[in-house]
């Protein structure tokens, strides 16, 4: 039987930059600025989600219904992976992005006349309020991704022979 040398998974490349993405994702999502962004996200949805009742128009059931659903999933999109999966928040920011536009859009798209001044003005400030939140988060992973290749370029530069 021919033994040959094993090496340690602790010291492959792939659990190294896994190690390495994880260390930076906890460092970006524990700053005040994402964990700021994280914060107002989760009150613009439950504000988006509750928003037919505190404003008055919860008589306009297509909007109401509309408002709740949305409010609730840009709630969960925002909040319920920035910190433990950073590296897909990316794609979750851009989710949030298209749903704050559904907002400020929607009293014009949704069925049967919702199209009043307290529902108009309501969506349109919540929906640009999202969409900027979203956008300071797609930023925000976007910028962890980009430092987490660069590293792992450098380091595969580094890893490769010279002639």
């Amino acid at each position: 039987m021919t033994t040959s040398p094993h090496s340690s998974m602790e010291t492959h490349p792939d659990i190294l930059d896994m190690r390495t993405r994880h260390e930076m994702a906890e460092r970006a999502a524990s700053t005040p600025q994402a964990q700021a962004v994280e914060t107002l996200a989760f009150l613009t949805g439950l504000y988006l989600a509750a928003s037919p009742w505190i404003a008055g128009f919860d008589g306009l059931t297509t909007l109401a219904v509309n408002n709740l659903i949305v409010g609730i999933a840009y709630a969960l999109l925002m909040s319920g992976g920035f910190g433990r999966a950073y590296e897909r928040t990316h794609s979750m920011a851009w989710a949030s992005c298209a749903l704050g536009a559904w907002t400020i859009i929607s009293p014009w798209v949704v069925a049967g006349d919702v199209s009043t001044t307290r529902s108009i003005v309501n969506n349109v400030i919540v929906g640009v309020v999202a969409l900027l939140l979203a956008l300071a988060a797609s930023a925000a992973a976007r910028a962890t991704e980009g430092r987490a290749s660069g590293r792992a370029s450098g380091r595969a530069r580094r890893r490769m022979p010279t002639p």
